[in-house]
């Protein structure tokens, strides 16, 4: 595989096929009400933020895509509230005309029929390379590990340091972060955090959310807490802050 990756802004073609990849998202992960911030402005906003892939063999179909947002951090340490934290940090930026002095990485979406070929690596080394272009010295990552969901009862600061015998991370996801030279630094315990009615996370994930308690719901990283009495449930996602360096 011949892959091309450029910006959106270098071609805009992808613009109305960016969010038609057959991916491996959860709905209720689509569902964080901060998202609309990023991603209502993609196309006319952060183009120059997004990396579209596509295949030489098949010129014009999407292989894979990355986004990134920039942000001001200021003298302020990672944020605790990690992806939501981001993006809100860089609407208020726009919003304000403030210059932003960092930038983030906010997903990598392969699609499907792709994964295990190594494309999510090859899209972490463009999305260092592209922020090394537009002057940053270091991308952060708050990174949602991918065998999480697996443990969702697990501390998420057990998990992010819990290392494979070569001392390498034991999840897939932060290992490919690793290797690529990032370092983990500390754990985001309120990274995303998805409300919702019980009508609404039924539909979302086909379950009944109706006894109080924690609910264990398939993809999610923690249990979801269900109030039937206040009719909501709330997921509240830990992630993990991974610093890259930049030459």
């Amino acid at each position: 595989m011949a892959l091309r990756i450029t910006t959106l802004g270098e071609r805009p073609q992808f613009a109305s096929s960016l969010w038609d990849m057959d991916h491996t998202w959860h709905e209720f992960v689509l569902n964080d009400p901060f998202a609309d911030l990023f991603y209502g402005f993609v196309t006319t906003v952060y183009q120059d933020y997004v990396l579209v892939a596509d295949d030489s063999a098949e010129p014009g179909r999407l292989v894979a895509r990355a986004c990134m947002m920039p942000y001001v951090a200021g003298a302020d340490a990672l944020p605790d509230d990690g992806w939501d934290g981001v993006i809100r940090s860089g609407w208020r930026a726009r919003e304000r005309g403030l210059r932003p002095d960092a930038v983030s990485a906010l997903e990598i979406t392969v699609r499907r029929d792709l994964l295990g070929h190594g494309l999510s690596a090859l899209m972490v080394a463009a999305m260092r390379e592209h922020a090394a272009r537009l002057g940053h010295h270091e991308l952060v990552a708050p990174v949602r590990p991918n065998r999480k969901h697996l443990e969702p009862h697990t501390p998420m600061a057990e998990y992010a340091f819990r290392t494979r015998p070569d001392g390498l991370p034991h999840d897939p996801w932060l290992r490919v972060h690793v290797r690529a030279g990032g370092r983990i630094v500390k754990v985001a315990p309120r990274s995303m955090v998805v409300p919702g009615t019980l009508a609404e996370w039924r539909g979302w994930t086909g379950l009944p959310f109706d006894r109080p308690g924690p609910v264990e719901v398939p993809g999610a990283l923690t249990p979801v807490h269900c109030d039937p009495d206040h009719d909501h449930a709330v997921y509240v996602e830990p992630n993990v802050w991974v610093t890259h360096p930049l030459g």
